[in-house]
């Protein structure tokens, strides 16, 4: 071996070398915080995880909000679709994610989900009772319980929106009064259709059936909400109460 004699000794006063700790995304340049990236740049150049990070607003003491949303990517495979059939308890399992931060990822992922089913949905006029089957059948195939939805639409008959307003077992769901109109009053609706499925498949009304129909047409007349039908949907065809002469 060379002597080292030569060498410059280190310092004995100087400071021993401390790797620097972790820094969050406040310490980061401007450019590559996703709130002020997003700002200069447009959303178009944020990844997936910065997006992310946006939403969750912050992380832990040892995780940036981008890693953490990395991280969460990383456990669906990278799949957003994957991610937005998560609950939120299953979303909680994520490093970093805690209920409130879950429940923000699953309502933005929500409203992505909304806007391309409105999107992709065309105006439709209700013009018949099969105009109603064609149109809640993607809702109600295959079902193996009841549910109840209401079809809002506007003066031209053009529907503004389908919502589900209970689900129940095989042999029933419960149609609250209250909800149906809050949803109609809500979305400024002019007239109503009324449909539940049967499971079994029977399209017969019952009992219960036509004296809720009646009931919701007397409170609808008084509301200026006209219950325009009520389909009961099997896969196999469907009963219309209008087609009937049951309104």
């Amino acid at each position: 071996m060379e002597p080292t004699d030569h060498l410059p000794q280190p310092d004995a006063a100087a400071p021993a070398y401390v790797a620097p700790a972790a820094t969050g995304i406040k310490s980061w340049a401007e450019d590559d915080r996703p709130r002020e990236k997003l700002m200069a740049k447009g959303r178009a150049a944020l990844s997936d995880a910065e997006l992310i990070a946006i939403l969750l607003g912050s992380g832990t003491t040892k995780l940036s909000a981008v890693d953490v949303g990395m991280l969460m990517l990383q456990g669906v495979g990278n799949d957003l679709n994957a991610l937005a059939r998560e609950s939120v308890k299953q979303l909680c399992r994520h490093p970093g994610i805690g209920p409130a931060k879950a429940i923000t990822i699953v309502a933005a992922l929500e409203l992505g989900r909304r806007r391309k089913e409105a999107d992709a949905a065309p105006r439709t006029t209700i013009t018949c009772s099969r105009d109603i089957y064609n149109l809640i059948r993607p809702n109600l195939m295959d079902l193996p319980h009841e549910e109840f939805w209401v079809i809002l639409l506007n003066r031209a008959n053009v529907v503004m929106r389908k919502t589900a307003i209970s689900r129940g077992g095989v042999a029933g769901t419960v149609a609250d009064p209250k909800m149906i109109f809050k949803e109609a009053l809500e979305q400024l609706a002019s007239s109503i259709i009324l449909v539940h499925n049967h499971p079994s498949g029977n399209r017969n009304p019952s009992a219960t059936d036509i004296q809720l129909t009646k009931k919701l047409k007397e409170a609808g007349n008084f509301l200026d909400l006209p219950i325009l039908d009520h389909l009961i949907y099997s896969d196999q065809g469907y009963y219309s109460f209008a087609d009937e002469g049951m309104l």
